[in-house]
């Protein structure tokens, strides 16, 4: 009996010794990719102006708000579908790969966040709206890329 309190002793004391080690491992992975990703990615990191998307083109984004429900309630870009930008690795299945993926939050900063984690894990096609919901709105909206190649204001 005291031999099988030692040996399970013993073995749990090893598999303590051993998760953070394991732990170690995930985070050095983590960060293996996510320094190949910064040593890949282009200078914008994936983010796109209001103005450099015409009209036209906004029905072929998958559109992403990506602050809370009461804010997404409260207004939105139309056609947009709401996803917590936290969620959005939990949710990556319903985000394809082989269309234009745009997300946005209020300014920016948590949609950044959201759209790192997303291209890190392999989604090329997601664009950051820079400036987020409050630029949108004041460059025009759906209409910015009309606006900013209007004639020019003197």
């Amino acid at each position: 009996m005291r031999f099988r309190t030692l040996a399970l002793a013993a073995a749990t004391a090893g598999s303590l010794l051993l998760a953070p080690t394991a732990h170690a491992d995930n985070k050095a992975i983590a960060t293996d990719e996510m320094e190949a990703y910064l040593e890949f990615v282009d200078y914008g990191g994936g983010v796109i102006f209001a103005e450099q998307i015409p009209k036209a083109e906004w029905p072929k984004f998958m559109v992403i708000d990506a602050r809370d429900p009461v804010q997404f309630a409260k207004g939105h870009i139309p056609g947009a579908i709401n996803m917590d930008w936290r969620q959005v690795l939990a949710k990556r299945n319903l985000i394809p790969k082989n269309k234009p993926v745009l997300i946005y939050c209020n300014t920016g900063s948590l949609s950044a966040q959201a759209g790192f984690a997303l291209r890190v894990a392999g989604w090329e096609n997601v664009r950051i709206l820079q400036g987020g919901m409050s630029e949108w709105h004041a460059k025009g909206g759906f209409d910015a890329a009309a606006k900013a190649a209007g004639p020019a204001k003197h």
